[in-house]
């Protein structure tokens, strides 16, 4: 069901080098499609996004633009207690990013030199939020309210046509987070509306949110003409337990990373090989009344495992080797390894804080690196819809200070026109 190893420098490397092996993966047919369909768009706009959706979708609903007043009307509609929790969750993502955000700044020397930076949100981003019945309402509030911390100036929601019509909980969460328009198309063709514009569709400065294996490919395939948020991979959450974890607890954590889907991978890294063989005991009890038990299962087993250490020390090290997207400390005194944790995504401490609340609830991003790039990518965050300016002002005074240092450089380059503009101002 899922592998257990005894890490003895050998066994643990081989688990790692499957992890990347996995998430490296690109599939040359996917690229192939979603490269026709990139060019569809961007030659022929409306009419291939139409053709498009009429093929992979069912067809384009009469109104396939919303603004506020329709995503107010749906909000209006959902259940109270639904609502009441998008509020507070949105409080709590708003009370988070608020703090990461810059101000522009400028500083002044003696000689009368103006040195700064100006900050300011990108004008435009495009949001992808998956339909029917993978609809994920907490990715609206994650990857919104960031951007409007930040000041982008319009945020669009692209989001596949659902019965016809929208997912009035995606259209709900969008009116908590301030979206201002939702179009309904999805998949690769809304990708490329996106990042190329087309008639109804404005082009956009950055494409962010999840999607299928298409839309992954097709914001691959566009960055460079828009930018995004990562190349998202499968997900995974890496758990390291001492003897006072709670092994009904770390197969609960294990399986709702294993659920995603069957690329997802659940670790259990672990000092007592108790609480490694009660774990396998409590995972095989709980898969037998998961509803996505098949998908489960399939995930423990091909990139799951259960892994004793000798320390907790030994844990860490291999937890910053795997670089893991959701990294759990069930340990007795999380905050004395905090520290030592450098490379993942998002990090859970104590027994009592599972992933779920990062990703629903508490306030961090759930919008997290994978495939071990957490080593040199960040979470989603309001830096992520920033732009920056630097600017420089010289009097002639100041000119003339720098001047001899400025044309050493640039004629030690051999850029003799570099130095003729400071040249022709002395």
């Amino acid at each position: 069901m899922i592998s257990f190893i005894q890490a003895d420098g050998a066994a643990e490397k081989r688990l790692l080098g499957k992890l990347k092996a996995r998430a490296g993966e690109t599939d040359a047919r996917v690229e192939k499609i979603v490269g026709e369909i990139l060019h569809g768009v961007r030659s022929r706009g409306d009419v291939a996004l139409r053709e498009y959706t009429d093929r992979f979708d069912g067809g384009l609903p009469e109104k396939w633009i919303l603004g506020k007043d329709d995503l107010q009307a749906a909000l209006a509609t959902r259940d109270a207690e639904f609502v009441t929790a998008l509020q507070n969750a949105a409080d709590n993502i708003r009370d988070f990013h608020v703090r990461q955000a810059q101000q522009s700044w400028l500083t002044t020397s003696k000689d009368g030199v103006i040195l700064g930076q100006r900050v300011r949100g990108l004008a435009r981003v495009g949001l992808y939020v998956p339909g029917g019945t993978a609809a994920y309402p907490s990715s609206v509030l994650m990857n919104a309210i960031p951007a409007k911390i930040a000041g982008v100036e319009e945020l669009i929601v692209v989001t596949p046509p659902f019965n016809g019509g929208a997912n009035p909980d995606i259209l709900a969460a969008a009116a908590i987070a301030g979206v201002d328009k939702v179009y309904l198309i999805g998949g690769a063709q809304a990708v490329a509306a996106l990042a190329y514009g087309t008639e109804s569709v404005p082009q956009v400065d950055k494409i962010v949110g999840p999607g299928n294996i298409y839309v992954a490919t097709a914001k691959k395939l566009v960055f460079g003409t828009a930018d995004i948020d990562m190349i998202a991979g499968p997900s995974e959450v890496l758990v390291i337990a001492d003897e006072t974890a709670t092994p009904r607890f770390l197969a609960a954590d294990l399986l709702a990373q294993a659920e995603h889907d069957m690329l997802a991978s659940a670790i259990l890294l672990t000092n007592s090989r108790e609480i490694a063989e009660q774990t396998i005991g409590e995972l095989k009890i709980q898969l037998a009344a998961l509803p996505r038990r098949e998908i489960a299962e399939r995930a423990l087993a091909d990139f799951g495992a259960v892994v004793v250490c000798q320390d907790i020390t030994q844990c860490l090290a291999l937890a910053d080797e795997f670089a893991p997207e959701h990294l759990e400390l069930s340990v007795q005194d999380p905050l004395k390894y905090i520290g030592l944790a450098d490379n993942a995504g998002s990090v859970f401490l104590g027994h009592h804080t599972p992933e779920s609340l990062g990703d629903y609830y508490a306030g961090p991003n759930h919008v997290l690196p994978t495939g071990g790039t957490a080593r040199f990518f960040s979470p989603l965050g309001v830096d992520s819809f920033l732009k920056k300016s630097s600017f420089i002002y010289y009097p002639k005074n100041a000119l003339e200070a720098a001047a001899q240092d400025v044309l050493t450089l640039a004629r030690a380059e051999g850029l003799d026109a570099h130095a003729n503009t400071v040249s022709v101002r002395l």
